[in-house]
């Protein structure tokens, strides 16, 4: 199912006087294969929501429950399982190893799987196919342009196809055109089943979403669209 449900999220940096509220008693549920998108001025708590959201940053207080795991009562080790098994993660700076082909990329988080090399190629090529990107798989991320780089950052998120993919401004460092490509590519995911939680500034690319929630100063704002 993977319905994620978030109870008075809050999260705070440094104590008395010097203390700054990111996140403030936040609730929502986001239903299994929903495209929402979180809106919001730079400040306003929607990268910590994600990254909350992400099992990457502890709240304050409140509580996170992914298929009735409350994420933040598990341990170290049980967290990294579960990121590992439920989510794909796609952020604005790409994060590919430069000295790693555009197939090695992709195959990184199937470092951990048990199994043989060749499997994991096909695995991961068969995602490059399902980005148009098979046939340059063997080349490095300096000889491919910036929209593919992202293409390969969201094959290598999907590659363990995890339920839940959550994209940190996806096309941030694009154009127009290339955008509107990653985007198209992400809505596709999306037709297929996966929940994709997208943290955007862009009101013609949050569109693609079923919904959007809009945050600011760490709170959401209004009813949801």
């Amino acid at each position: 199912m993977s319905e994620i449900i978030a109870t008075d999220l809050s999260k705070q940096y440094g104590q008395g006087d010097a203390a700054a509220i990111a996140l403030d008693q936040v609730s929502l549920r986001i239903t299994t294969g929903e495209f929402l998108a979180v809106m919001g001025q730079s400040g306003s708590g929607k990268s910590t929501l994600l990254s909350i959201l992400g099992a990457l940053n502890t709240p304050t207080s409140g509580t996170l429950t992914v298929d009735d795991l409350n994420i933040y009562e598990l341990n170290q080790d049980q967290r990294a399982d579960f990121r590992r098994e439920y989510l794909g993660f796609v952020f604005q700076s790409f994060h590919l190893l430069p000295y790693l082909n555009v197939l090695e990329n992709v195959m990184i988080p199937l470092a951990v799987i048990a199994e043989p090399r060749k499997n994991k190629e096909k695995r991961a090529l068969a995602v490059l196919a399902e980005m148009g990107l098979d046939k340059k798989a063997r080349r490095l991320p300096s000889e491919i342009s910036g929209g593919e780089q992202e293409r390969v950052a969201i094959a290598r998120a999907v590659v363990n196809d995890p339920p839940i993919l959550l994209a940190d401004e996806p096309t941030g460092n694009l154009d127009s055109k290339t955008a509107a490509e990653v985007m198209d590519l992400l809505a596709r995911l999306n037709a297929k089943g996966r929940t994709v939680v997208m943290v955007t500034h862009s009101e013609e690319y949050a569109r693609y979403a079923g919904r959007i929630l809009r945050l600011a100063d760490g709170r959401l704002l209004g009813k949801p669209d």
